[in-house]
């Protein structure tokens, strides 16, 4: 009778767990949507959102805010996101 076998693979330890990776493109993005100016563009995007959707007839789309929006994160992730990198 066996009682719970483990499988070791060549070179790693056997009780070690292991590191949940973290992407720091998403972190950094999380970090720069708190900032003064993509919270002012996401404000914009949301208001624009609420607007279209209580609409029934429109043609407005949202995708001015959104791309305004995205640009903002973008530029502000594109100074810190390098540095970050090993």
């Amino acid at each position: 009778m066996v009682f719970g076998q483990k499988t070791v693979v060549k070179g790693e330890p056997e009780d070690e767990e292991e590191e949940e990776m973290v992407d720091p493109l998403e972190t950094l993005r999380q970090k720069c949507e708190e900032t003064k100016h993509c919270v002012h563009t996401q404000e914009r995007l949301e208001l624009c959102e609420t607007r279209v959707g209580s609409r029934s007839q429109t043609q407005e789309d949202c995708t001015e805010e959104l791309f305004d929006f995205l640009h903002a994160r973008d530029h502000c992730v594109s100074h810190k996101l390098f540095h970050s990198i090993k």
